[in-house]
């Protein structure tokens, strides 16, 4: 069984919003802006906009990892 870990880089993050706006159902944003993981989304949560998320980020700060 394959199993999905993301997470972003909050020293690389630059708080552009691609992330959340793209898979909002992962991504949230902080108070100062910068991208968070939902809480109880690190798997992913399934959604199929993930990975395009991920491509978006222009500071490639999203990592997503699959062991």
């Amino acid at each position: 069984m394959t199993t999905t870990t993301v997470s972003i880089d909050p020293d690389h993050c630059i708080g552009a919003g691609n992330c959340y706006l793209t898979a909002p159902g992962v991504f949230d944003q902080d108070e100062d802006g910068f991208g968070t993981v939902r809480p109880g989304r690190a798997d992913g949560g399934g959604d199929p906009l993930l990975r395009e998320a991920a491509r978006g980020c222009p500071a490639q700060a999203i990592s997503v990892r699959e062991e």
